[in-house]
């Protein structure tokens, strides 16, 4: 861009923010248009000849990666509890109003379960009272892998698999390189099994429908269910004629209850990206089973997906490779952001952006008063480029309003947590600095406060709006190197928001401990209303004083695997008030000196009823009194 231009940019800049300063109007960004698009529909691919052409022309077939121009964007411009309100606990989730699917849910009367394969229903009749009344199996290739309950419909979601596909073949244009697409002799797909549960002494399936691919995620709003999945298209040389790509199908009992193809004139592409895999998303209102599915098909991948009431975000990577590499200059990776509008009916694109680095979870993304938030870390590759972390702000059409750059230079992003105007981020390398930052105007958020502890933070779930508790490990220095030791869990105050406090911490266990809530935040059961916290948890303990040789602490053996259950105000911290598990003494003593033990009885998930704690493991459902920890009742679940 030539100097006089820039010049005549940046007067028309200061004449625009003169004008809206005096006439009170806000002031909006002089963006590059090339960085970001509005599209009002995207292009389709229209043909398999054409899916090849833009394949073939967008990857480098040696090494897998997109080929996308360099974009230099550093110059340019909900939480959620365990329903305190309700007499049972549910899912915790990201966003409110925005249900996520897990292996065990309850209704506060049936408490619904995936175990090896199967569901199992149990009803509560109350603290002492459990019974099995029903175990679904399942035959023909589906594993179920989570669920979603509500009021009326139990949906089972899983993978199915079918053998000995046909494809048929076409000759390969003559500009495509000769490159293949195969029959695959095995088809994949994500399934979702209806039932109607509204009356529980007849439970009846009441539709079930797929998506060819692999189960990517899903989001449940209301009653409608939005499911998507990946499906890889696989390239290699041919010797003689090539295989179409074939089309994405799938299936559903409101329709013809057989395979349908999607045709090419219905799978769009979004240009200057474009990946060999198909991304479907499909649309389910599960209050009415007779509406056929939706099924919307693009030609891309999802890798982490973030979803609003309103709004769902869909991010992919893009390998930006240089034109001859070279040690000294490092490659560049991006994170693509898709943007659709939820319907009921269906999904419809909205926009699409683009911002350095890679996103770490769902957690790194966020919607707030219509502006798009997103936390990444930047780490060049062909290069030993240092590690940066930014975080961007889009507006509605996905156009970059405000952003911080280079924060905590050699570390990476732990954990990010976005409540309302203000975004907590955790980086670590040999320390975990806390960052609080202000998001109240999208124009330019700043970096309010920072606070450095030693270890670090997996996860971070907010208490109230001043107070959040983060749930990591323990980490010592030795030397110039960081170690990790045991969880912790710590409760911080940001009333102050320039001097963030680490108010409370405990530690569990030694190194080799570990919890799925590191990982997987469904794993989580909290109330502020119940002062309560609880989550599974395998300990490891040290049997002696001993360190490694560099001086770092070993691992401990295995003491222990089950649910902590804390008691959590503001007042004394964390307070153990009861552990419990469903290994038998001899489970325990016969993994002495383990480093790691898995058995069917490890607790998986913990919620509760009233006044009653169930904790759920693959053989037992055991119930405790919430406020005493007195053992109340067990219900054994018959093995396969």
């Amino acid at each position: 861009m030539k100097r006089p231009f820039i010049l005549l940019v940046f007067v028309l800049a200061v004449l625009v923010a003169a004008a809206s300063f005096l006439s009170g109007e806000k002031i909006e960004p002089i963006t590059d248009p090339g960085i970001v698009e509005l599209r009002d529909e995207l292009p389709v691919v229209g043909s398999a000849e054409k899916l090849i052409e833009l394949i073939s022309d967008t990857i480098l077939p040696q090494s897998g990666y997109f080929i996308g121009e360099t974009r230099a964007v550093s110059s340019m411009l909900k939480t959620n509890e365990s329903a305190d309100s309700a007499s049972y606990s549910t899912t915790n989730i990201q966003v409110a109003g925005v249900d996520e699917a897990d292996v065990v849910k309850t209704d506060g009367r049936f408490i619904y379960q995936i175990n090896d394969n199967r569901v199992v229903v149990a009803e509560v009749y109350g603290p002492e009272n459990m019974e099995i009344i029903k175990i679904y199996t399942y035959e023909d290739g589906f594993m179920p892998s989570d669920l979603y309950v509500d009021e009326q419909y139990l949906a089972v979601i899983g993978s199915n698999y079918y053998y000995n596909r046909d494809v048929p073949k076409i000759m390969a244009p003559e500009d495509s390189g000769r490159m293949m697409y195969p029959a695959p002799n095995v088809m994949g797909t994500v399934k979702v099994i209806v039932y109607d549960i509204s009356n529980k002494q007849n439970i009846r399936q009441v539709r079930d429908a797929e998506l060819e691919g692999g189960y990517l995620t899903s989001r449940k709003i209301g009653s409608v269910l939005y499911l998507l999945s990946n499906q890889y298209v696989n390239l290699y040389q041919p010797e003689d004629d090539i295989a179409a790509p074939p089309a994405p199908t799938y299936r559903d009992t409101a329709g013809e209850n057989t395979f349908q193809s999607v045709s090419y004139d219905e799978i769009r592409y979004f240009p200057g990206f474009v990946e060999p895999n198909y991304l479907l998303i499909g649309t389910l209102d599960l209050s009415e089973p007779q509406r056929p599915m939706d099924v919307a098909t693009y030609l891309g991948s999802g890798q982490n997906i973030y979803a609003s009431t309103e709004n769902l975000y869909i991010a992919g990577t893009r390998y930006d490779w240089p034109a001859e590499p070279k040690p000294d200059v490092p490659g560049r990776i991006y994170t693509v952001v898709y943007k659709f509008a939820l319907k009921n009916t269906g999904v419809e694109y909205v926009a699409q952006g683009e911002v350095p680095g890679t996103v770490l979870n769902q957690f790194s993304m966020d919607e707030h008063d219509s502006y798009f938030r997103i936390a990444t870390t930047t780490r060049g590759f062909l290069g030993n480029t240092q590690s940066k972390n930014q975080l961007y702000i889009l507006d509605d059409g996905m156009q970059m309003t405000g952003f911080l750059e280079d924060i905590a230079p050699g570390e990476q992003i732990y954990s990010v947590r976005f409540m309302g105007g203000r975004g907590y981020m955790v980086t670590f390398e040999t320390v975990d600095p806390l960052f609080v930052i202000d998001l109240s105007n999208p124009y330019a958020p700043e970096i309010l406060g920072e606070l450095k502890i030693p270890g670090y933070s997996n996860y971070l779930h907010p208490y109230d709006e001043n107070h959040i508790i983060g749930f990591g490990k323990d980490a010592e220095v030795v030397g110039n190197m960081a170690y990790y030791l045991g969880m912790k869990i710590a409760l911080f105050d940001v009333s102050d928001v320039e001097n963030p406090v680490e108010k409370f911490t405990e530690m569990i266990g030694t190194r080799g401990t570990e919890s799925e809530l590191l990982y997987n935040h469904k794993a989580l059961l909290f109330s502020r209303e119940k002062s309560l916290l609880a989550f599974p948890v395998t300990v490891l303990e040290a049997t002696d004083g001993k360190k490694n040789a560099d001086g770092s602490s070993p691992c401990g053996q295995f003491a222990f695997q089950g649910a902590y259950v804390y008691q959590i105000d503001l007042i004394n911290g964390f307070t153990l008030k009861n552990k419990i598990t469903h290994l038998t003494e001899s489970d325990i003593q016969a993994s002495r000196g383990e480093y790691w033990y898995y058995s069917t009885r490890n607790v998986e998930r913990i919620l509760y009823i009233g006044d009653t704690l169930y904790t759920l493991s693959r053989e037992q459902i055991l119930s405790h009194n919430l406020n005493t920890g007195t053992k109340t009742g067990n219900l054994t679940i018959p093995g396969k």
